[in-house]
């Protein structure tokens, strides 16, 4: 089965399994994918991850954190930009959710980064997803 957005299939992927309580979860392979999946684990979202190569595109094999007494550190985690409506944001615009303690994923023309590496390197570009 094809798949048109392959970013919020990652995304619902990891939301159902950390709702599972699942520690792995499978996912496509793909560049923006795996800028996704390295900025969640800079930024402690997740404990690692690692591409599987299929013989086709591969798969990208999450593996989901979770916190000492097993409660989920991904709470909620909600796509931006969409193939129908993209939403791009200046490094002065990108949001601070939580009031800091989430974060935003940008794609910049510097690779993926979070809402942090964005303002540090002082760039925008196209808003992703956030987490908090």
């Amino acid at each position: 089965m094809a798949v048109s957005d392959m970013i919020a299939d990652m995304l619902t992927r990891i939301r159902n399994a950390a709702r599972n309580k699942a520690p792995r979860v499978n996912c496509l392979n793909s560049k923006i994918c795996a800028g996704i999946a390295k900025v969640l684990k800079e930024e402690g979202y997740i404990a690692d991850f690692a591409v599987i190569e299929d013989g086709r595109q591969g798969i990208l094999r999450v593996d989901l954190r979770y916190g000492s007494r097993g409660e989920s550190i991904i709470h909620t985690l909600t796509r931006k930009s969409k193939p129908g409506r993209r939403v791009y944001a200046k490094m002065a615009e990108l949001p601070r959710p939580m009031a800091g303690l989430g974060i935003a994923i940008v794609s910049t023309p510097k690779g993926v980064l979070s809402d942090r590496q964005a303002r540090a390197q002082h760039v925008g570009g196209e808003l992703l997803c956030t987490v908090e």
